[in-house]
């Protein structure tokens, strides 16, 4: 992840606070304590006898080094996993589809949905899409541009946007800071809303994350996955 100057922080947060939004209502989210993505990651897999995996963003090798499988890829500009280049640029030369992937690379509405739906090209017909970081609890969490080192950046912007179509059914699992999972299905419920996805703020996500994000805890979860 970028390091951030002090002088950074300081210009991107008066940036938006200025010219994006300023909103000082906080979420109380209280994630379980014993429930990681790494956890959920390995439910998949083994549930569904997974054998192939593919992760966006591997930053230290946290999640990528655990995964017990053969066919792994792990795509990253800068760190971790086995292949050194954007996530672009590795769709752009993929041929491979894979059973399960997981998307924690950059924490930016239009990038992590390009990734979402390049994603979707290359997930094979049974897989999953894992997206992390969805639910932010502050506007310091989501801003971008970044002035926190604790960011989830507007990754639940993607999620709203993709929840509009017909053809993905999507939810947003209660844990480790928000994990959407997307599956190549009829939409059960499809989200309306007015607004352009582009033009959300975090004070529409505070007001309506549960519908926006179709919010599930982790008892529901493994009922419906």
């Amino acid at each position: 992840m970028e390091k951030l100057s002090k002088f950074k922080k300081i210009f991107n947060r008066i940036y938006h606070q200025l010219f994006v939004e300023n909103f000082d209502k906080k979420l109380n989210f209280e994630f379980p304590k014993d429930y990681s993505r790494l956890d959920m990651i390995n439910y998949f897999i083994k549930k569904n006898d997974y054998k192939s995996y593919l992760e966006i963003g591997c930053d230290k090798n946290q999640i990528f080094s655990q995964i017990d499988l053969n066919k792994k890829i792990g795509v990253d500009p800068y760190s971790g996993g086995n292949v050194r280049k954007s996530s672009d640029d590795f769709f752009k030369e993929n041929t491979e589809k894979f059973d399960l992937i997981f998307i924690d690379g950059l924490h930016v509405y239009k990038q992590v949905k390009r990734d979402i739906i390049n994603s979707i090209n290359f997930l094979n017909n049974e897989g999953v899409i894992l997206v992390h970081d969805c639910l932010p609890d502050t506007i310091g969490k989501q801003a971008v541009p970044r002035y926190k080192m604790q960011w989830n950046g507007d990754v639940w912007k993607a999620i709203v946007d993709l929840r509009q179509r017909d053809d993905l059914e999507i939810h947003t699992c209660f844990v480790d800071q928000g994990i959407g999972i997307i599956k190549k299905e009829n939409n059960s419920s499809t989200l309306k809303i007015d607004k352009k996805t582009q033009d959300l703020k975090f004070s529409d996500f505070y007001h309506n994350h549960n519908e926006y994000l179709r919010i599930i805890n982790l008892d529901e979860f493994k009922k419906i996955y």
